[in-house]
């Protein structure tokens, strides 16, 4: 997540949060994580994120980017 970024997705939350996308989608529908709704899409404003985690938005751009960082680099776990 860039600073340009003021949302992410319910996978990214769930990513950053450390919960499945499933239990994240379930606390958006209960209202216990904080999400806009656009038309069918859901997005997480990144500072309700921030606020419910108790860090500030620079912590949590920073936890996003290493998961991105993590999701990007290749797997060498098939083996021939």
């Amino acid at each position: 997540m860039s600073l340009q970024n003021h949302t992410l997705t319910v996978e990214q939350a769930a990513a950053i949060i450390g919960i499945s996308r499933g239990t994240a989608y379930e606390a958006a529908r209960k209202g216990d994580l904080p999400v806009v709704r656009f038309g069918r899409r859901l997005v997480v404003p990144a500072a309700k994120l921030a606020a419910l985690l108790g860090v500030d938005t620079m912590e949590l751009a920073s936890r996003a980017a290493a998961l991105a960082n993590d999701n990007s680099e290749p797997s060498n776990a098939r083996a021939a």
